[in-house]
């Protein structure tokens, strides 16, 4: 493999294709090519790499060890060929391109909306494709290559991960002003007396705000989890439920009977943050839309109770 005399290069397309779809036929659809080309261009990869690097397993091939130790730098090395390949310079307003791009619906509240008046009205050309996943994962696939750019609270970086803040955040409690008896917020006590409602994608009470609680002592009483940030201020309307969350997903001005107010003990403030891969560095239309999403969220500041 260190001879590249005699080596058709196209072959590492093929493997790419593969990868991705994870059957013959569809990557056959995507490369533009017959479903026996297909094959035979495995059959010569398995035969180069001394590999099976894809098996059958029910109606999808599945990567082998060697297969998923390729992947990251066989997607690095093509978007290097295609970084040279391309032309010089990248113009939003005639740029064909999809982007994959992975965040809560916290982060799809907060950005969508800005940036899609942006791309029609300066790149109409430009698509995207959102997908949600835990931190976690979407971390895992801007190494893997799987999206191109990830939103949202990430702690720790690692594998070749690029970063860069957005803004600092804060949390504000959410209540039917019904149920406070005429008050506009709630002291600790209260607080720990009521039910809450916790958005997590796990469920778990691993998260900024049970953390703060728990360095005070103190426990709640977490009665419904929900993963999705978009459906929970809704909830505690008409119930005695208390809502903790990021302060720009709540109802400003007239919340039509809900009450915003600030939390009875101290919640760190969290970074929200876009995070890529290395490899994309040099990438002009990536660097492009990092920009753009800097400029649209990168002059916020947390909004005060």
């Amino acid at each position: 493999m260190n001879n590249l005399t005699g080596i058709d290069l196209n072959l590492l397309v093929v493997l790419d294709a593969l990868l991705t779809e994870r059957h013959v036929s569809r990557a056959a659809v995507r490369l533009n090519k017959s479903q026996p080309a297909v094959s035979h261009a495995l059959a010569r990869l398995r035969e180069l790499f001394d590999d099976p690097l894809l098996v059958r397993h029910g109606g999808r091939l599945e990567p082998t060890i060697r297969a998923l130790e390729l992947a990251p730098r066989l997607v690095e090395a093509m978007g290097r060929v295609r970084s040279l390949l391309a032309p010089a310079g990248f113009d939003p307003a005639t740029e064909r391109h999809v982007f994959r791009l992975a965040m809560s619906d916290y982060g799809a509240a907060v950005l969508l909306p800005k940036l899609m008046a942006t791309l029609r009205a300066e790149a109409p050309y430009i698509d995207l494709i959102v997908s949600q996943a835990s931190r976690e994962v979407m971390a895992s696939q801007v190494v893997d290559g799987e999206i191109d750019l990830a939103l949202g609270v990430f702690p720790t970086h690692g594998g070749g991960i690029r970063s860069s803040l957005l803004f600092r955040e804060s949390f504000a409690c959410l209540a039917d002003a019904s149920q406070l008896g005429g008050s506009l917020a709630i002291d600790l006590g209260d607080y720990l007396a009521r039910p809450h409602v916790l958005v997590s994608l796990r469920g778990d009470a691993g998260n900024e705000i049970d953390l703060a609680l728990a360095a005070t002592g103190k426990t709640r009483r977490i009665c419904l989890a929900v993963p999705h940030w978009s459906v929970a201020p809704g909830l505690v309307r008409g119930t005695d439920l208390v809502l903790t969350v990021a302060r720009r997903i709540l109802p400003q001005g007239d919340g039509h009977g809900l009450v915003v107010f600030e939390p009875p003990f101290a919640i760190p403030l969290f970074d929200f943050e876009q995070i890529w891969h290395r490899r994309r560095d040099g990438d002009l239309g990536h660097r492009w839309l990092r920009t753009l999403i800097e400029r649209l969220l990168g002059d916020e500041e947390p909004v005060a109770g």
